[in-house]
């Protein structure tokens, strides 16, 4: 059950902090963030609420840059970044394995290390929000009328005899987290299609082909219309959703944490769970006044305080234990499941995360070489020739 934090004690969380904010601060430095967790509602907040603790930030909306890809590319192409956060497992491990030639991580430890439990690169980056995505479905008379849907993988949605929604592009975060939860049952480190069998590209296919894309950017709202029976999503904002639904639908999702008309489908892998971490990037010319400031921000926002109040505004579940113990009761059922990124891929030394991160660009070009994703029946494809296909030339970018 969600503790309902008043405005009041949120605001008296963020001032709480006003001493760490001021420490060491460098007059008027200006921290430069990159990010893509950056919707205009979350640069707003960030900003102000730095503004309160003592410090300037500068930090792009997703009107500028959309996606951990573009979030990371400017950071990489611009060199003028003191902070890094969002993004997931995939990307942070590039960046700390040095796989972008201008980023590079400041050695760190903040106060809070210990709070933030696995999700951390020790020294180097620390975890903020934990993500996850969805598979849900309606069980009322618009959905599976009272029936229990139990897969063993998320790719059995396939076979379940219900309509389901997928999304219309290859690209976005929540579009790849949902296509390396398909992946996962498919894993094959021998294979030439980016280490997956044919049976899982064939499979992600019929995901494809046969699911309905109703224009909607994510899959809440044809849920929530009644549109299709499963449907998936992501963990963050999924119960502020909820409790909006009534105003985008006349058949609406009803319930948030004991739901009325809706369930998440039990699947015995789990789900494919991200975290977004926060690193302080070395910044050519910052001096080390201007780095205690970077820092003393960092300290600031990866706090138990700090992160309760983000959680609160923007409905994310904190990695910061102590900040979910001042959010929740206990664990929400859609952070209580089983977490399968972090399973060892057998065959390999690397978690699934961390193949996902080494075959992520080959999984890509895969699906758009193929043509995946069609955005309505008037561009749809021709199923692959699957027997015949030139693999070392899938995995490879079209050239422009």
């Amino acid at each position: 059950m969600k503790k309902w934090l008043s405005v009041l004690m949120v605001m008296t969380m963020i001032m709480s902090l006003f001493a760490v904010g001021t420490a060491g601060a460098a007059g008027d430095y200006t921290i430069r963030i990159y990010s893509n967790s950056n919707s205009p509602e979350r640069t707003t907040w960030l900003i102000a609420a730095a503004k309160d603790a003592g410090f300037t930030i500068s930090i792009d909306d997703n009107s500028v840059i959309s996606g951990d890809t573009a979030a990371i590319q400017a950071a990489n192409e611009k060199k003028d970044g003191d902070i890094l956060f969002g993004l997931n497992e995939t990307r942070w491990g590039q960046v700390v394995s040095g796989t972008y030639e201008n980023l590079s991580l400041m050695d760190w430890t903040p106060a809070w290390a210990e709070e933030v439990g696995q999700y951390n690169y020790p020294g180097k980056a620390y975890g903020l929000v934990i993500q996850n995505v969805l598979m849900l479905y309606r069980n009322d008379e618009l959905g599976t009328n009272g029936e229990a849907l139990k897969f063993d993988h998320w790719a059995d949605i396939v076979n379940c005899g219900y309509k389901w929604y997928r999304q219309g592009k290859v690209g976005g975060t929540t579009n790849s987290n949902i296509n390396s939860a398909m992946l996962y049952a498919f894993t094959d480190p021998t294979s030439p299609a980016g280490g997956i069998s044919l049976d899982g590209w064939k499979t992600l296919w019929k995901y494809c082909n046969d699911g309905m894309n109703t224009g909607d950017k994510y899959g809440f709202d044809p849920l929530n219309r009644g549109d299709v029976q499963v449907s998936t999503f992501y963990s963050s904002s999924l119960y502020g959703n909820i409790d909006a639904a009534a105003e985008s639908s006349e058949h609406p999702l009803k319930g948030a944490l004991e739901p009325e008309n809706w369930a998440l489908v039990d699947i015995a892998d789990g789900t494919y769970y991200i975290a977004e971490y926060l690193g302080i990037l070395n910044r050519e010319g910052r001096t080390d006044e201007e780095t205690e400031t970077v820092k003393a921000f960092a300290e600031w926002f990866g706090s138990a305080e700090t992160q309760a109040a983000w959680g609160e505004e923007f409905d994310s579940y904190p990695c910061n234990t102590k900040a979910a113990g001042m959010l929740y009761d206990s664990v929400p059922a859609i952070y209580d499941i089983k977490n399968f990124s972090l399973e060892k891929v057998a065959g390999t030394e690397m978690t699934y995360a961390e193949y996902v991160g080494a075959h992520s660009s080959e999984w890509t070009n895969i699906m758009t070489n193929l043509g995946f994703y069609w955005a309505d029946d008037s561009s749809k494809v021709a199923e692959p020739d699957w027997e015949n296909l030139d693999w070392a030339t899938l995995t490879q970018a079209k050239p422009e």
